[in-house]
Parts: structure tokens; sequence; C-alpha cells
């Protein structure tokens, strides 16, 4: 199991930013490696990968989600990960996100992978191309400002 943390100051209020990372279908314009993400129910979702050539599809669910704060998730299926993303007021118009997450590699290529830095290089260009997509944007594509408690709260 590999622990990533990486961060990126957005020049966007929080509640921007944090909207836009509410709209998961969104992801592949900036994670590399994300084909496609469908969005079931509130809690849920279906994700389509591709890394080293190899597709995987899984499904993950919303832990924990408070607005503006942070959006946690799990793995259901496919490769065993699991993270949680922040938001951080810096000032009215600046917000630092923050993803931390665990995530153990499946399969050769993800493996050597990890060993090599490759995903901690990757989730670096995912927040980057976040910060991009959203400051050349300056509002979000839409927003879900639904809260989810942790299990057992």
């Amino acid at each position: 199991m590999s622990t990533i943390t990486e961060m990126v100051d957005v020049e966007v209020p929080v509640k921007t930013a944090y909207n836009q990372w509410t709209q998961f279908e969104t992801f592949p314009n900036f994670m590399e490696g994300v084909e496609e993400i469908r969005q079931i129910d509130a809690t849920h979702t279906h994700w389509v990968t591709k890394f080293g050539g190899v597709s995987r599809e899984f499904d993950a669910t919303i832990t924990e989600q408070h607005p503006d704060e942070r959006v946690a998730w799990t793995s259901d299926s496919g490769p065993d990960h699991a993270g949680v993303i922040t938001f951080h007021r810096l000032d009215d118009n600046k917000t630092r996100v923050t993803a931390q997450m665990e995530i153990d590699p499946e399969g050769f290529a993800e493996n050597v992978a990890d060993k090599l830095g490759v995903l901690d290089r990757r989730i670096k260009g995912d927040m980057k191309r976040f910060k991009e997509f959203i400051e050349s944007r300056g509002h979000e594509s839409g927003a879900w400002r639904g809260d989810v408690d942790r299990p057992g709260s």
C-alpha cells in the first residue's frame, strides 16, 4: 500500500474549487488515464481507467463529503484505494486543495509504476491540471452541496 499526498493552490474561492471537484464526470478533463466516470447516485461512481495499456473498471463509494471542506472515498471493486480531498480557504480568491490517497497497485505495470514514483508524479500532474482547468474556467461547471456523514457517525 502506497500513500500519496499532493497539494495545489488554486486562484478561485473555496466554494468554486469544491463545487468543481464534486463534478466527477469532468475528471477525464484533468486526470491522466481516467477515461470515464459515471455518477450512479449521490454516493456511488463507476470509473473506467487506462494505465500502461491496461483498461480497468471499478466502482467507488463517497464515504464522507462536507461542502467546502472535504470529499472522501474508497473503492468497492478493482484496484484497492481510498482517499480524501480537502479544501482550505487561503483568502477570498485562493484555495489550497490537498489530495491524500492510499493505493494498493494491482498488476505488474501498476506495481512497477508505484516503485518508480510514476503514481506520485501522475497525481501531482492531475492536481496541476485541476488548477489549470478551474482557473481557466473561472467558475465551476456544476455543484453538489449535499452532506455525506462518515459511516458510523
